[in-house]
């Protein structure tokens, strides 16, 4: 019987280390190209996933999204540390300023449509 137990202690122990290393994956560092103020960012999604980004801005700085697939992707941005965020947006083109330095999160999500289930965004981030 104390085989037994030790055995499943020993499972639980296991499965419990597991399910704690099975979180979500840290976001996509975006990095400028020396003399460039904007970057494309292209993956491939299926319904209802996203993909999350991190990006550093400067106070005044103003950030632009060109989003072409408005009907299949949409996106948001916010920032925990500097009290900033948006609703997830469908726009073409969305502008806004940045209100701190620090680091912004920027989600693209898949829109929950019949077809196609999966497709590959393009979306121009440009910080000036």
């Amino acid at each position: 019987m104390k085989m037994i137990s030790a055995l499943f202690l020993l499972a639980f122990a296991a499965s419990s280390d597991f399910s704690q290393n099975g979180g979500k994956a840290d976001p996509k560092r975006i990095e400028f190209a020396r003399g460039s103020s904007s970057v494309v960012l292209s993956e491939s999604l299926s319904n209802g996933s996203e993909m999350e980004y991190v990006f550093a801005a400067k106070k005044g700085q103003k950030v632009t999204v060109t989003n072409p697939s408005t009907g299949l992707f949409d996106f948001r941005l916010f920032s925990d540390e500097n009290d900033m965020e948006t609703e997830f947006d469908s726009s073409r083109k969305y502008t806004f300023e940045i209100p701190a330095m620090g680091d912004y999160q920027f989600f693209v999500r898949k829109k929950m449509v019949k077809t196609p289930r999966r497709a590959r965004f393009r979306i121009i981030l440009e910080i000036r």
